[in-house]
């Protein structure tokens, strides 16, 4: 917190808003902000105020800002000390500034004495002067020191003033303007929901991180459910574990998220002080609470006890009175206002004078209740000191039934009904913790069938707050959420519903709600693979989105998240946020996105899903993390399973093309070994000797039985392991690609020779294949495929292809020069394309067969949108080849119309050659052919 205050101070934004729930310490962090700009080495001016200082005819926080002045003037003027004007308020806090430890306490406390000394710019004693705000300001804003006002809990403004929320709000932004003061905002989530809201966007301060949040987000980044602020969450692991040992409290017997919980800590640890000698177990914050009421109950009653010298049960009795007293208080809080208790109400629930009968007479109960800090002044009346405690106690008187209609359920039936005055948002707390109670008392299906209805009633109003939020706040709250997990899939479905009906999806249930419910992970990410579908593109959603949800969740602890998601490669349902996509590919690019924070992990989730998706994967990676994958195989060739050594085989071949360090041969190296010398494993040894011939450390010594098994069709030993070998020993390798040529699976053999480059290899395997090609025409597309491959090395293959496809062109047979003829005809890249192009010449110079002919026809066809003019001209030739015979021209209109059909464009496309020269096109396509083009591209064309 300490640098977003000071960033907030030394930038140009007005107002700070310091969002937290209840007990998360807003109060001592303004505490901590105020005592370091009065012990600074520039002492700056801060003036505290807190909301039950303002009133109902407030213009803006101006006027409360000068009661304060005025009231702190007359204290200063009262005094022996002479001294001015302040410009430090804080409030009087006992114990140390960590969180938790001021939470709730009254916060318009007392203010700094001393003038500012516009020439020092120091406090002097002096006259008391203008004390008004306005001259403060302009005072500290000459020494390069900001007026800072710090709100604490403006939730506890009147109702008038509540309902004047936004005219006030714009009466202190412009005085923040006019006066260059600064004003931090400490409050819930939901006040600032609307009060943040009511500022100009420039006039908030903008956390550094505040792109990457979320609703329950880390602390300090703005929840994206709300403008611009500075959350504050549960304490850290780390400050957690460092608070629990100075609040001397075991590990163990609080838990997540009550382990990090600053009021819940502070507590237990007054309760440990009292009982040293309580037992260490486990507790939740429930207990906690009830476990604090009950020692503040004692300890007034103690006091009250002093009066009349009672001792033992009769303290206890005594205690119990309290207690009821207490509840009763917290029942009259719930009447209208902002859950405080007015004068009246408290004085009857606690007199000052001598108390009734029933209470056991005596005197001093409210000073007594004041005195151990249970309630606070606030203004005109009274609150319960901590926040969170009143929202907790109310919440057992509630009636939640009416609650529930009042809020939700009397407005779904009569939204145009007559309410007086909203119940504001903040007021939140009562109900959940209402909620929370019933199921503690009544069990998770009655909170479930509640939570249920709630829901229900968003079916016709997906704006209602309340009937979104609340079930969204105790969904968060209850200790574990997996027996709520029907409900959660039934909101899933709720979710995906509203995203097909274009209806709003509400804001409570956004990514991190589902990213921080109390749900073990399988649970989560099965929610959330259903909820990703529910995403739409980010320019249409401009919010987070479910998955980005889960690629933050792989961030922090890619470890765990791996498995997870790994399990998602089985849903091919498209994603509309990317309809070219699906949940398996979104998967698969999330891990690949991330996978430098746990790659080895990652290597071994996907060898365990044995997935289609988990192989492509694997497939990439060897290419992008050859080294991880190295290592992988190296794990793998070691490992007793036999399916771990057949994946070895098969990842250790595709990541071998890509290693360039010797320590990844290295690892590559032992690996194969490791599986020749199982004799068990014979099947997978082929695979083995592929890898120790790429490598040139042990190639000459395993090199003739890797041959041989290449010779006789081992599957495992693919051709292009031999390539490096041809340079090495061309002899020895080509006998074995002669040998394999001979057998019916001789294509990707015949397709990797093309990587053989040099000159005199080049020449030798250009022999191979002609003779492979004579010895077995099955072979034509494999030979095509050859020389397609060898043409894109650009003109440097010239000297080699020019006798090989001459010669082919000239003596093969009627399926080579087909296969042959489709290739030279294709575009290819513009490297191999003058070669190209002299090939097709030298085919069509010579050429009458039908069939040939035919092929180039159809590669032409099949660039037609890309170049159109380089079609045009083929067509039209092979056209005039064709009709030179009857069976020819036949051939041609078949072939013109078949492409017509099937080749998008091409109808359209020689229905304009046709019209722009009727005449040139005359003598190559017939009438027949010319009227189903006309009918095919829907134009019609001249005769």
């Amino acid at each position: 917190m300490v640098g977003e205050f000071a960033a907030f101070v030394a930038g140009e934004a007005a107002v700070l808003g310091l969002v937290g729930a209840p007990g998360s310490g807003r109060t001592t962090e303004l505490a901590a902000l105020a005592a370091r700009r009065h012990r600074g080495a520039e002492p700056a001016p801060t003036l505290w105020l807190r909301g039950a200082d303002l009133r109902d005819d407030d213009g803006s926080v101006a006027d409360a800002a000068r009661r304060a002045l005025a009231r702190a003037a007359r204290i200063v003027a009262a005094s022996d000390r002479a001294a001015g004007a302040c410009a430090q308020a804080t409030e009087d806090r006992t114990g140390s500034a960590e969180r938790g430890r001021g939470e709730g306490e009254e916060g318009a406390g007392r203010v700094e004495r001393g003038r500012w000394n516009e020439r020092s710019h120091a406090l002097a004693p002096d006259d008391l002067g203008d004390t008004s705000p306005e001259r403060l300001a302009h005072l500290a804003r000459t020494a390069g020191r900001p007026l800072l006002l710090l709100l604490d809990g403006p939730e506890e403004m009147p109702p008038v003033l509540a309902h004047r929320l936004a005219e006030w709000t714009d009466g202190t932004a412009t005085w923040l303007r006019e006066t260059g003061a600064r004003l931090v905002v400490a409050c819930r989530g939901e006040y600032w929901e609307a009060a943040g809201a009511g500022f100009p966007e420039e006039m908030l301060h903008r956390p550094a991180s505040a792109a990457d949040a979320g609703p329950h987000c880390p602390e300090g980044e703005t929840p994206p459910l709300l403008p611009p602020c500075v959350h504050l969450g549960d304490l850290r692991e780390d400050e957690a574990r460092r608070a629990r040992a100075r609040y001397r409290i075991p590990e163990g017997v609080l838990q997540d998220p009550d382990a990090r919980h600053p009021l819940t800590l502070r507590l237990l640890s007054e309760i440990r002080a009292a009982h040293p000698d309580a037992p260490d177990t486990p507790l939740d914050r429930h207990d906690v609470f009830s476990a604090h009421l009950d020692l503040m109950c004692l300890r007034v009653a103690v006091r009250l006890a002093a009066e009349s010298g009672l001792r033992g049960t009769a303290v206890r009795r005594l205690a119990a009175k309290v207690s009821g007293q207490v509840h009763e208080a917290a029942r009259r809080s719930l009447g209208p206002g902002q859950g405080e208790l007015d004068r009246k109400s408290f004085e009857a629930v606690f007199p000052w004078g001598q108390a009734p009968a029933r209470l056991g007479g005596g005197t001093g109960w409210a000073s007594a209740v004041l005195t151990e800090g249970l309630l606070v002044p606030a203004a005109g009346g009274y609150r319960f000191a901590h926040e969170e405690v009143a929202d907790w106690i109310q919440g057992m008187h509630l009636d939640l039934d009416e609650a529930l209609r009042a809020l939700v359920h009397r407005r779904r039936t009569h939204p145009h009904g007559e309410h007086p005055l909203p119940v504001p948002h903040h007021r939140i707390g009562p109900v959940v913790q209402s909620l929370l109670l019933l199921a503690r008392q009544q069990g998770t299906r009655e909170l479930a069938a509640r939570l249920e209805e709630l829901v229900h009633a968003l079916e016709d109003d997906p704006h209602s707050w309340w009937a979104a939020r609340l079930p969204a706040e105790v969904l968060l709250r209850v200790p574990d959420a997996t027996r709520y997990t029907p409900l959660l899939r039934h909101l899933t479905d709720r979710l995906l519903a509203w995203r097909q009906q274009a209806r709003p999806v509400p804001t409570a249930f956004g990514p991190d709600f589902w990213t921080s419910l109390p749900l073990p992970p399988d649970t989560r990410f099965d929610l959330l693979r259903r909820l990703v579908l529910a995403d739409g593109p980010p320019h249409e959603t401009g919010g987070p989105r479910f998955l980005d949800a889960a690629a933050r969740l792989l961030t922090a602890d890619s470890t765990a998240v791996q498995p997870h998601l790994a399990r998602w490669f089985d849903d091919e349902r498209p994603l509309p946020a990317a309809p070219h996509a699906t949940v398996a590919k979104a998967a698969q690019a999330l891990l690949h996105t991330h996978r430098h924070r746990a790659l080895d992990d990652l290597t071994e989730v996907l060898v365990d899903s044995a997935h289609v998706r988990a192989d492509e994967l694997l497939a990439v990676l060897a290419e992008d993390e050859p080294s991880a994958v190295c290592r992988a195989v190296d794990r793998w060739a070691h490992d007793e399973r036999p399916a771990r050594r057949v994946a070895a085989v098969a990842y250790g071949l595709r990541a071998a093309p890509h290693v360039r360090t010797e320590a990844d041969r290295e690892l590559l190296r032992y690996a194969a070994l490791a599986l020749l010398s199982r004799p068990a494993d014979c099947t997978l040894h082929g695979g083995a000797l592929a890898l120790l011939v790429r490598d040139p450390h042990t190639r000459d010594r395993h090199l003739p039985q890797a041959l041989g098994h290449f010779a006789a069709g081992d599957p495992q030993l693919p051709p292009d392991a031999l390539v490096p070998a041809l340079v090495t020993h061309p002899d020895q390798v080509l006998d074995a690609f002669r040998a394999r040529l001979c057998r019916p699976d001789a294509g990707a053999a015949l397709r990797t020779l093309a990587d053989a480059t040099t000159p005199a290899l080049a020449r030798r395997v250009a022999a191979l294949v002609r003779e492979a090609v004579e010895r077995r025409p099955e072979t034509a597309a494999d030979v095509a495929a050859y020389v397609d491959r060898r043409l894109e090395h650009g003109p440097t293959a010239r000297t080699v292809l020019l006798p090989l496809v001459g010669g082919l062109l000239d003596g093969g047979t009627e399926q080579v020069r087909a296969a042959l003829a489709a290739v030279l005809a294709a575009p290819g890249t513009p490297a191999s394309r003058p070669l190209r192009q002299e090939l097709l010449e030298l085919l069509l110079s010579r050429e009458h067969d039908p069939s040939v002919l035919m092929a180039v026809l159809h590669a032409a066809a099949a660039p037609a949108e890309d170049d159109s003019l380089v079609a045009r001209g083929l067509v039209h030739r092979t056209g005039l080849l064709l009709v030179r015979t009857p069976e020819g021209a036949t051939c041609f209109d078949r072939g013109l119309v078949d492409l017509g059909r099937h080749v998008p464009g091409f109808a359209a496309l020689v229905a304009g050659w046709l019209a722009e020269t009727p005449q040139e096109w005359a003598a190559v396509v017939g009438p027949s052919a010319r009227r189903m083009i006309e009918n095919l591209a829907g134009v019609r064309v001249p005769a």
